[in-house]
């Protein structure tokens, strides 16, 4: 009797969740042109990203113009106003590895109908370009229209096949050519975007002139402009001391860069960009927090003709002079320094049939043969430690070369084997590597999936020395296979350890794993995350890295941009241990 109830129980309360669900997305699709989906499989798709979560949402839309957009955060802010938990997180392509674009409310799929990239100008002076482009463009369909004319926007990440420039935007993106372009956050000349209040409006660098004018409207944008002027300006100090110490950063919000340093100094011939008051700088890496972009336009730099890679073979011996070996290479202007691990390289050699499908290679004699050496040294030597690429471009063809041996030159003193690419095809079979280690642990590793949990925090590169034999020493107490593939021109590594998810206890490795390694990062002044953002994996462990009056000023700007908390809650701030652990898919 008692069994009989609780399912008439169960199924009343499915039928009030069906009904509710109904009503709820029978309202959405009234206020907008775009589709709405609300199946199993759609909700299902949506769920997941390239993290370790998953968070089902009550609805997916793909809003069809700006006007879809306008009318679902005025619906948003309405349901709010009833005390209804009705939020909107913006979702591109789902390669956020820190769970970002996870929701329980309302998913924003830009990839629908925001993926045009809308103009590609050259400058008249050949020295670079601009591009206009909507969110959910394709990394990879963008990068032809810049290719065709010869230009590129350097920031793009290992995903750069399968991202979006939203999600680089979004996160603030970098990858292996930040050592010399730096981050997403350089090429941002303006955004459009949605606020709170339901409009959409133009965010670009103001000189303290427009600053004022804008401040003077007695409209929301107006106040937005005022109150984080005020917030910045009270808290300067403890704002300026707050940046974390690195080449680059992708946690928090950037408060520190909206502000030049000779702004308000207009007389300053010097100061140029440097006295302007930029909101572009904080809504980069925001991760949808404080609105939702619509239109991006980015500064675009000339590509360089030629390159050429040097890669070189550390021995488990060679790792104490990694930090030395990295300075040295600075020293030579590398636009690139790449680097994988042994385990890497061994999934590499266990998944080749994988990795020739990548290839294609034209000729599978020919290849075989500029393999041959690395074999050999592999057989004769053992593996590689680490495998460190630097790349050297440049438009002269004979400077280039004489560039790249005059880098190699000092790597003698170190005892390291080094390669010299002779041709494109070479430089690709290292590059595929470094660029697919992730998808091949995610993907082809069967009794165990990879975990982005401390997957890309930062420390100076001469800090290496140092650090990593502490960070190994950390890694080995918990006895799981890893790949570490990143950056070390900026002391930046990408760690995925390899867990069976489904068991609870190394599940419970992972607040372990993060609070030891995020604490010897802070000890070296680091950052918790360079380039792959907060999300639901770091927000609990942002005020470690700042400290609670830091946070509070987080907090205050996400009050001053979203005061009902509509725009993606609980990435930045707000976010809680509890709940992403609760949140940590048992199957993949």
């Amino acid at each position: 009797m008692r069994n009989r109830k609780n399912r008439r129980h169960q199924f009343i309360l499915l039928f009030c969740v069906i009904i509710t669900r109904m009503s709820f997305s029978e309202e959405v699709k009234k206020i907008i042109k775009g589709e709405v989906f609300e199946d199993e499989s759609a909700l299902t798709k949506y769920s997941h990203d390239a993290s370790i979560f998953e968070v089902r949402p009550q609805l997916v839309v793909a809003p069809k113009d700006a006007q879809d957009i306008q009318a679902l955060v005025k619906f948003a802010n309405e349901q709010r106003g009833q005390n209804k938990n009705v939020s909107l997180t913006a979702r591109s392509a789902g390669t956020d590895m820190s769970g970002g674009p996870l929701s329980e409310s309302i998913i924003l799929d830009m990839t629908a109908h925001f993926n045009q990239v809308q103009d590609v100008q050259i400058d008249p002076d050949k020295q670079g370009g601009f591009a206009v482009v909507e969110p959910g463009a394709y990394y990879r369909d963008f990068e032809k229209e810049t290719d065709r004319r010869d230009l590129m926007m350097p920031s793009y990440p290992a995903s750069k096949g399968l991202c979006t420039v939203g999600g680089m935007v979004a996160n603030n993106a970098g990858g292996e050519k930040t050592p010399a372009y730096g981050k997403t956050e350089n090429y941002l000349l303006e955004l459009k975007v949605v606020l709170a209040d339901g409009n959409e409006y133009t965010i670009k660098p103001l000189t303290e002139s427009e600053l004022e004018a804008k401040m003077a409207e007695p409209t929301f944008e107006g106040g937005v402009y005022k109150k984080l002027y005020t917030l910045i300006t009270d808290n300067r100090k403890l704002i300026t001391d707050a940046k974390p110490n690195v080449t680059k950063n992708s946690a928090g919000y950037y408060l520190w860069n909206v502000v030049g340093p000779a702004f308000g100094r207009p007389e300053d011939p010097a100061a140029g960009a440097d006295s302007k008051f930029d909101l572009c700088k904080l809504f980069v890496g925001s991760q949808g927090t404080l609105g939702i972009i619509t239109q991006i336009k980015f500064r675009l730099v000339p590509k360089k003709k030629f390159s050429k890679l040097l890669v070189l073979f550390l021995r488990p011996r060679h790792m104490k002079d990694l930090g030395n070996i990295i300075v040295e290479l600075k020293k030579h202007a590398p636009e690139t320094i790449e680097s994988y691990d042994d385990n890497t390289l061994k999934l590499a050699m266990r998944f080749f049939p994988d990795l020739l499908k990548i290839l294609k290679p034209k000729n599978m004699l020919v290849m075989a043969w500029h393999l041959f050496p690395e074999f050999w040294m592999f057989l004769t030597g053992g593996m590689p430690k680490m495998v460190i690429m630097a790349e050297f471009t440049g438009d002269d063809l004979k400077d280039l070369h004489a560039r790249i041996h005059e880098s190699a030159e000092p790597m003698k003193k170190f005892g390291v084997k080094i390669r010299i690419t002779a041709s494109e095809e070479e430089e690709r079979q290292f590059w595929v590597i470094r660029r697919e280690s992730f998808s091949l642990m995610r993907n082809k590793v069967k009794d165990r999936h990879s975990a982005p949990c401390i997957d890309d925090f930062a420390v100076l590169a001469e800090k290496l020395p140092e650090f990593l034999p502490k960070l190994q020493a950390i890694l080995d107490k918990y006895h799981f296979s890893y790949g570490m593939a990143g950056h070390p021109g900026d002391g930046n590594f990408h760690i995925f350890p390899m867990l069976k998810m489904e068991d609870p206890n190394e599940r419970a490795i992972i607040p372990k794993l993060s609070d030891e390694v995020y604490n010897l990062v802070l000890e070296y002044k680091g950052t918790i995350t360079a380039e792959h953002n907060d999300g639901l994996i770091r927000t609990p462990y942002l005020e470690k890295m700042y400290g609670p009056e830091v946070i509070a000023l987080f907090e205050q700007t996400k009050k001053i941009f979203d005061p009902l908390g509509i725009f993606n809650p609980g990435k930045k701030t707000g976010g809680s241990l509890g709940y992403s652990m609760a949140h940590i898919r048992k199957s993949f």
